[in-house]
């Protein structure tokens, strides 16, 4: 049994190399952290904690700690529970992300390699999805999940390109979850196409359709979404499991979680 790794790492680096209009959506991306070695503040910590000074510490050295701030419950490889979508979820109340069981995040898995099937700022479309499912071979599994392989993993936070990834519609997210789908998981920064890419067809349009039809499938539909994904090269095509497993977030629409593949 091979363990993959399908988590992006939360560097708080990160949040630097973000373009200036997008700073605003760095809690996204990675938390602010402050840290204290434990030669360094975490030596001074230590000492107050224990009421002695550093000089009494054994070898001189405190503790290793981080205080971790600005951490949305939608930041980096994240599952998106239901409450994430809107108030109800089929006639229902939304689940929050402690309602889903482990065993609905632990699930048989396919990928779906859209790459040259897909476009940049561009909805993948149903038919992009059923040439890459035929492509694949194997079906979707009942209460599994479909991960998405746009080819995004070429782009780094300091490509433009990164923030303008294939994103999927109403239409796409709907075709996925009647055949079978529970988790729909992708490489993208998103689930949808861009904020500023709707914004502008909405303006363009008048249409509210277009605001976020991707996610507000998932009222339709159950799914738990997941986004910035990684290493999906790594994954066949299918006969691996992937469990995704959140921060048990209390009453929360997300949490980051530590996505994992076996295969």
């Amino acid at each position: 049994m091979q363990l993959i790794d399908l988590t992006r790492t939360l560097d708080p680096a990160d949040r630097d190399l973000l373009p200036e209009q997008l700073r605003p959506l760095a809690a996204v991306v990675a938390p602010a952290v402050t840290y204290a070695h434990p030669s360094g503040s975490g030596r001074d910590e230590f000492a107050a904690a224990m009421r002695c000074s550093v000089e009494d510490l054994p070898g001189g050295e405190g503790w290793g700690s981080e205080l971790v701030t600005e951490f949305s419950s939608h930041l980096g490889t994240h599952v998106d529970a239901p409450l994430h979508y809107g108030s109800t979820c089929e006639g229902k109340p939304s689940r929050t992300i402690t309602d889903i069981a482990l065993d609905e995040l632990w699930c048989e898995a396919i990928v779906l390699d859209l790459r040259g099937r897909c476009a940049a700022n561009t909805a993948i479309s149903v038919d992009a999805l059923e040439a890459a499912l035929t492509a694949n071979g194997a079906p979707i599994p009942a209460g599994g999940a479909v991960l998405l392989r746009t080819g995004q993993e070429q782009f780094t936070l300091t490509d433009p390109e990164f923030f303008q990834y294939p994103g999927m519609s109403r239409e796409g997210t709907l075709l996925l979850a009647e055949r079978g789908a529970k988790v729909l998981g992708t490489d993208a920064a998103g689930w949808d196409l861009s904020f500023a890419v709707m914004a502008r067809k909405f303006e363009e349009t008048g249409d509210n359709s277009v605001l976020w039809d991707g996610h507000r499938a998932g009222r339709e539909r159950e799914v738990f979404i997941v986004q910035q994904m990684t290493n999906l090269a790594a994954l066949p095509p299918s006969g691996f499991r992937v469990a995704f497993f959140p921060i048990k977030l209390a009453r929360a629409s997300a949490a980051p979680a530590r996505v994992v593949a076996f295969v």
